[in-house]
């Protein structure tokens, strides 16, 4: 059986751990603690090492679902999780103060240690609907840079599974 990887990215509150227990065929392995960075986020836990799930595609292909954590002071397991991945999913919370910024950020991190697919989920769209989706495209284009990105509800199994086939159909054709 052919096991793929694929790695979970974004700011805290940006949906990770949630989107990997969407899809997960197991229970989530979880590194979550009470988060003590209130300033940061107001979620009451936070990973602090990884998330990990498992999901079985038609056919039998196995994929690793490895969520990092969010803080920068963990960042020095970004590269490690990133090792090996059939691609990154770098999510970004819509209703965070500034996430175009978050996503610059995210991209920019992630193109230095990560040399494959990347793509984009925009999640929490319905928190701050009077927000467009357009500013993150318009920062992509004035940036040159050709990323898939989608608004994404990470309780449903079918949106994140889009961004995983969308992953996996990229890769198909190159």
């Amino acid at each position: 059986m052919q096991r793929l990887k694929i790695v979970f990215s974004g700011p805290m509150g940006a949906g990770k751990t949630q989107a990997i227990a969407s899809l997960s065929d197991i229970p989530v392995v979880s590194t979550e603690v009470q988060n003590t960075d209130l300033d940061a986020h107001t979620k009451v836990l936070t990973t602090v090492g990884m998330d990990y799930g498992e999901l079985t595609l038609e056919g039998g292909t196995g994929i690793g679902l490895y969520g990092t954590p969010g803080q920068e002071r963990f960042n020095f397991i970004w590269p490690i999780l990133s090792q090996g991945a059939l691609g990154v999913i770098i999510l970004i919370d819509h209703s965070a103060a500034n996430p175009v910024q978050y996503m610059a950020y995210y991209l920019q991190t992630f193109e230095k240690i990560y040399q494959g697919r990347i793509i984009v989920g925009i999640s929490q769209v319905d928190k701050k609907p009077e927000r467009e989706f357009d500013i993150y495209r318009e920062w992509l284009d004035e940036n040159k840079r050709s990323i898939p990105i989608f608004p994404v509800d990470m309780r449903k199994k079918d949106d994140v599974l889009l961004l995983v086939e969308t992953i996996i159909t990229a890769l198909e054709q190159d």
